[in-house]
């Protein structure tokens, strides 16, 4: 009898999922769905992109390397799956196609 798979919820420290069509954020761990959510709401409109440094503070955390390696190493992870924009001044931006998940 083949092993029955069973779907789990995301966890801190889970694998990133590629970004789809039709993907939101809920597929993606707490930590994850932070980033994604605070890009998509500070640059709605247009901008630059925000540093790490500036996502680390935004997020809340504390700005010592530790947090802002932590920071910059799960946006990379995301840049790699589709769910963010690096540019080459290497601030990040929200995908291009990206939307608010909305809840209602």
């Amino acid at each position: 009898m083949p092993p029955t798979v069973v779907m789990k919820a995301p966890v801190a420290g889970s694998i990133v999922p590629q970004c789809k069509e039709g993907s939101t954020t809920q597929a993606l761990a707490p930590d994850y769905q932070r980033i994604v959510a605070l890009l998509e709401t500070e640059l709605a409109g247009d901008g630059d992109g925000l540093s790490v440094k500036e996502m680390t503070v935004r997020l809340g955390l504390e700005l010592v390397p530790a947090k802002i390696e932590g920071v910059r190493s799960k946006a990379k992870r995301l840049v790699e799956r589709g769910w963010l924009s690096l540019l080459p001044s290497g601030r990040f931006m929200p995908r291009a196609s990206s939307a608010p998940d909305v809840v209602s």
